[in-house]
């Protein structure tokens, strides 16, 4: 009896041994077979055709982005000092004077003023509305193509959508045909497809935060504007030498 468990101590032994060695052996293969990591243009790339659109519409969310903000932070110089500066020559009735005040200033709110000052003379309801037909035609410039941003934050996550849907259908018809349903088959495809619903959600996002962002910095340089027209008015009002100023 000791003899035979004796005998049996080896044989169990080796067994143990070979499952271990079996073991490392099938973690090493998996390692080896693991994907590597890929970079983020390898990934953008497994969405399929549907990402050329998308990067079309982000490119012309950047371009929108960077040109606006320029323009509409130009518009937006000028102050206390433009103002203050038009207040002392318009008090010496020096019109010429705030002519040159204006092109040098060359933004909306000068722009403005300056029909303003080629209307002087005329009824105060008639340079008001001269100034306001310019105010609204500076304001139209402020907000060109502000409405494509708008437009590109609402269709960048269809168009995401719809590639995960083509490619959902593309699996399932697979299937059909090779009948195979296994989770690898399915979850790789998949994964590639759901690649457009992500990039097409951020450039929404993107595009959605760039439009009320710039927005907001129309909406100040709108109310410099109207701050700066009615002292403006308020000048024209006060001057008692006005009518007899030198144009």
């Amino acid at each position: 009896m000791i003899h035979q468990l004796l005998l049996q101590v080896p044989a169990t032994a080796t067994t143990l041994t070979t499952t271990v060695v079996d073991t490392a052996k099938a973690a090493a293969q998996a390692v080896a077979a693991a994907p590597d990591k890929i970079s983020l243009l390898e990934l953008l790339l497994k969405g399929g055709p549907i990402m050329y659109p998308l990067a079309l519409l982000f490119t012309i969310s950047v371009f929108l982005l960077i040109e606006r903000y320029i323009y509409i932070k130009r518009a937006s110089r000028s102050g206390k000092n433009f103002i203050n500066s038009m207040r002392d020559v318009m008090q010496n009735n020096n019109l010429e004077a705030a002519k040159a005040l204006c092109k040098s200033a060359d933004n909306p709110q000068a722009r403005m003023i300056a029909k303003g000052i080629s209307k002087m003379g005329m009824p105060y309801k008639d340079i008001e509305d001269a100034m306001e037909n310019v105010g609204k035609i500076e304001v139209y410039k402020l907000e060109k193509n502000l409405n494509v941003l708008g437009i590109i934050a609402g269709i960048a996550p269809m168009f995401g959508f719809i590639g995960t849907i083509l490619g959902v259908i593309k699996i399932f018809y697979s299937i059909s045909l090779t009948n195979n349903i296994s989770i690898g088959a399915i979850s790789g495809g998949l994964y590639e497809k759901m690649i457009t619903s992500a990039t097409g959600l951020s450039i929404g996002i993107f595009s959605f935060i760039a439009f009320h962002w710039l927005n907001i910095m129309v909406n100040k340089t709108i109310q410099r504007m109207e701050i700066v027209g009615i002292e403006f008015m308020d000048m024209v009002q006060d001057s008692q030498k006005m009518p007899n100023a030198k144009l």
